[in-house]
């Protein structure tokens, strides 16, 4: 199990920069960790990038693309945040003290970012380091958030095929609902001009409608 930790600083004053909310800045008017957050953001598409083309060389870009999207969206490093305690070493006005943006994913979000940015600079711009220290976390939820992406994607990439092939938008209905109300089964069609591309099952509506769109995308060749 991955065991998440806080990089050491040899310059303090980039983690005490990394940390700084605007409000805190605004206050006692001092730099925030914008700019570092802006840096790291850039740090993490290229690693979460190059990580995902690597572990998985089978994929093809449009695989790929939803699963980088996922991988640094901002519920994946908000729960990094979280894991490394960084609400508890955020630098807050008391304004935003009293607002919970102390446990706000967003905030969360943003200082994780900006740490990334600080420890780009603190290691003098070595990518070796920033990869040792990141693609740990990402292999923590990798499969996760893969299946998650994938799944999600069956129905954009139907709709993205059905939209340059057909020009229309795929309509996805519910025909059964079986099973009793703690275990229910509900079957889904996917159809375009009326012609049916794609049945599926899923203890959920939205299940079962990501697998009639992954049935109609392997019937179309997609698959």
């Amino acid at each position: 199990m991955m065991t998440f930790y806080l990089p050491t600083f040899s310059d303090q004053q980039l983690w005490q920069l990394a940390i700084t909310h605007k409000s805190y800045a605004k206050e006692h008017e001092c730099d925030d960790n914008e700019r570092l957050e802006f840096l790291g953001d850039a740090i993490l598409t290229f690693l979460s990038g190059e990580y995902l083309y690597l572990r998985y060389p089978d994929r093809h870009e449009g695989e790929l693309t939803p699963l980088r999207a996922s991988l640094v969206d901002e519920n994946q490093l908000s729960h990094f945040a979280s894991q490394l305690n960084l609400q508890k070493y955020l630098r807050l006005s008391r304004g935003a003290e009293n607002s919970d943006s102390r446990s706000s994913k967003r905030v969360l979000c943003s200082t994780f970012e900006a740490l990334i940015g600080a420890y780009f600079l603190d290691s003098q711009a070595d990518m070796d380091m920033l990869r040792a220290y990141v693609v740990p976390m990402f292999d923590s939820v990798a499969d996760t958030v893969s299946e998650t992406a994938i799944q999600i994607n069956y129905k954009s990439r139907f709709q993205v095929w059905s939209l340059e092939q057909l020009g229309e938008v795929p309509t996805y209905q519910i025909i059964a609902a079986s099973g009793p109300d703690h275990a229910k089964q509900f079957t889904a069609e996917v159809r375009v001009k009326g012609l049916l591309y794609g049945r599926g099952k899923g203890r959920r509506k939205q299940d079962a409608e990501k697998q009639a769109a992954q049935v109609a995308l392997k019937k179309v060749g997609q698959g």
